[in-house]
């Protein structure tokens, strides 16, 4: 069974750094691509960062040059490190799992919250 767990979220202030991680389990890790996402209250969920298989990486762009997405196979780990905060940032943030050949393969964890205070 396919399980991610956040975990890394809490209170900053505007100008801080958080990094969260995202925790997989029950899949071939490396088979995979991943992504962060995050939902703000009243808004729908949007895109944060992705990265692929090969370590292709895209990002949205109120994140772009300020967050940063990264694995470790050997730990199953899904990292964003996020600098410069700012209040905007505020949201639950989603890890998810997708493989690129099957299409079945869409997990998504509980989320972790990030709040940023102005």
């Amino acid at each position: 069974q396919v399980q991610l767990v956040e975990s890394g979220g809490g209170l900053v202030q505007a100008g801080g750094s958080l990094r969260l991680s995202c925790s997989v389990s029950g899949t071939i890790f490396s088979i995979n691509g991943y992504g962060w996402y995050r939902q703000a209250p009243g808004k729908q969920r949007e895109l944060v960062a992705v990265i692929t298989r090969s370590g292709s990486t895209n990002y949205g762009d109120s994140v772009k040059d300020r967050f940063t997405i990264s694995t470790d196979n050997a730990k199953k780990q899904v990292f964003l490190q996020m600098n410069s905060l700012k209040p905007e940032d505020t949201a639950v943030y989603y890890c998810n799992l997708r493989n690129p050949f099957n299409s079945a393969m869409n997990f998504w964890g509980k989320g972790t919250l990030v709040t940023v205070s102005s």
